[in-house]
């Protein structure tokens, strides 16, 4: 067998790793397909962080999606608490118990009651869960936690020994187990350190709060004989369970549309080849305070729900209430498109979360709602709850999602005259697709609004200036109007283009003067032509009589000569005779 074949085997053997999905959003994506099957997987973290309800909600889901029974044995919380608390989560654990697609089993362990003796071993926990087992011939089990099992051990020969046991009796019996655990002091992922070491998959989970923002992340530690992510990667926590969002994908074989779709603004699309942005493409629109920009980004919304596509309109600054009557004042309803359920608006203040939990609540509204358009206004704010790197990482995450689902993303940022701000348009800038400049011009006493198509990537785009209208009819865009200072605007476009009327009139008024002078001077020489003509005919008809005058005495003179030359010939005639 060659060396290459070798190799090749190896990795089909790590593709082929029998995993059980635990069916929580996002997590069987980073395992590659769930945790091992067959095996025990260590859940480890602090309290707080969320251990119960991901082992728990893989017993559900398990149960309810996979035709998969399990057995949740707790030593910490009696069966009735634990079906209360997960009734906020949608989970019916007494039906699930009653169809015996579930076993809850509690176990209450007395410190007092144990004794430490060289002998001492688990086989009572053994038999109980062998029991529960076999009851509904559950595939998964999940045991929560370790410590309370071994709380009352402290020879650690004893504890070390039962460990290994446990979990090889848990890979005996054929079940995909889920143990929880206790975070461990200082560095240690667990209170005893050893039961990252006998698990094949371990899961950490953390709850940690920076600048008063709490913010929940997973991170895959270990996984024996298996590729799987090892970023740390946030999860929320809400009325749907756990959603993991894997958002640190490095490949970049997104697949692209050349299917263009309109801006809401017709002017702007013929700044656009006549066509618009591309599908699926991340469109920046930024500008001071004032320029439109949220405007722009609601004509956005609103042409996308008249092609009834659907829409979320993620705002962190303005209320939607707010936004509905401000767009009204410029002819834009954006209620009905909501009253359709084509617009979906969800607004926030940038510190409810951190910013990896407004990533993980958009990417699951987006799951959830599926539009085709999202738009994010304004994207500075979340400055408030992070640095500009991590905004802009935050960003790149989401564009990326985006762009794998074929959605259309518009951002709109604010520009100030400040470092931070500055960079952050920048920063954000180089990750659009296209980038649309909205400007103040400020001009001969008056503030009016310019706007630039920095770039546009795949299309023919103008390069032009135009002055940037908001009226109650709408948004708009003036063509190009150069005076002699330059491209004017507002109040001093409208006094040049009054003053080149004013020249108009009064180069028409000339111009017609000269042509009542010309066609005066015209029929005076046609005038005197025609006199000309006239005197002419009157000598030609004179030359004429001359002529025929000078004929008619030729004719008589060579007559006469006729017949004096006749009669001379006549009387020589006779005088012959």
């Amino acid at each position: 067998m060659t060396k290459d074949h070798k190799k090749s085997k190896v990795a089909l053997a790590h593709t082929q790793l029998p995993k059980t999905p635990t069916g929580i959003s996002g997590l069987d994506e980073i395992t590659e397909g769930g945790i091992p099957k067959g095996r025990p997987t260590l859940v480890c973290g602090e309290a707080g962080c969320g251990k119960t309800l991901m082992s728990l909600e893989f017993i559900v889901r398990g149960a309810t999606e996979f035709n998969e029974p399990g057995v949740f044995m707790a030593f910490e919380e009696k069966a009735a608490e634990l079906a209360l608390n997960a009734g906020s989560l949608g989970f019916d654990l007494d039906k699930l118990q009653a169809e015996k697609k579930i076993r809850i089993d509690y176990v209450h362990i007395d410190r007092s009651e144990i004794e430490e003796t060289g002998e001492y071993n688990l086989e009572g926990l053994f038999i109980r869960l062998g029991h529960a087992i076999d009851s509904i011939k559950a595939k998964r089990v999940v045991l929560d936690t370790l410590e309370n099992l071994f709380s009352g051990l402290t020879n650690q020969a004893i504890l070390r020994t039962e460990l290994r046991r446990l979990f090889q009796w848990l890979k005996e019996k054929g079940v995909t187990a889920m143990i929880t655990g206790e975070r461990g002091d200082g560095h240690a992922l667990t209170r005893q350190g050893l039961e990252e070491y006998v698990s094949d998959c371990v899961i950490l989970l953390d709850h940690r709060v920076i600048n008063q923002i709490s913010t929940r992340r997973l991170r895959i530690i270990k996984y024996r004989g298996s590729v799987h992510g090892t970023n740390e990667y946030p999860f929320l926590i809400d009325e749907d369970g756990i959603s993991v969002l894997p958002i640190t994908s490095l490949k970049l074989e997104k697949e692209v549309s050349s299917q263009r779709v309109s801006s809401g603004i017709p002017s702007l699309d013929s700044m656009l080849a006549g066509k618009g942005f591309f599908r699926g493409s991340s469109i920046l629109v930024s500008g001071t305070a004032g320029t439109g920009k949220t405007s722009i980004a609601s004509y956005f919304a609103n042409e996308a729900c008249n092609r009834k596509e659907k829409c979320i309109y993620f705002a962190f600054e303005e209320s939607p209430k707010q936004i509905i009557r401000n767009m009204k004042s410029i002819n834009v309803d954006l209620q009905k498109h909501i009253d359709k359920g084509l617009l979906l608006f969800f607004a926030s203040r940038p510190t409810l979360h951190g910013l990896e939990m407004h990533l993980v609540s958009m990417y699951k509204l987006i799951k959830k709602f599926k539009p085709r358009v999202v738009i994010l206004d304004p994207i500075t704010n979340l400055i408030t709850v992070g640095s500009v790197s991590e905004v802009k990482a935050m960003l790149i995450r989401l564009i990326d999602f985006l762009q794998e689902e074929q959605v259309t993303v518009m951002f709109t940022a604010l520009t100030l005259n400040n470092i931070v701000n500055e960079q952050t348009d920048e920063g954000v800038s180089s990750l659009v697709d296209a980038w649309i400049l909205v400007r103040d011009i400020e001009f001969n006493g008056e503030r009016n609004r310019g706007m630039y198509i920095m770039k546009s990537r795949g299309m023919k785009h103008s390069n032009q200036v135009r002055e940037f209208v908001i009226t109650d009819k709408g948004l708009d865009l003036v063509e190009v109007y150069l005076g002699p200072e330059g491209v004017l605007t507002g109040s001093a476009r409208e006094a040049q283009k009054l003053h080149e009327q004013t020249g108009e009139v009064l180069r028409e008024f000339a111009v017609s003067s000269k042509d009542r002078e010309i066609n005066r001077k015209r029929k005076m020489l046609e005038a005197k032509i025609s006199n000309l003509q006239i005197e002419f005919e009157s000598a030609e008809e004179e030359l004429n009589k001359i002529y025929q005058e000078e004929e008619l005495v030729k004719q008589v003179a060579t007559k006469t000569r006729q017949d004096i030359t006749n009669l001379r010939r006549g009387g020589d005639t006779r005088l012959k005779s």
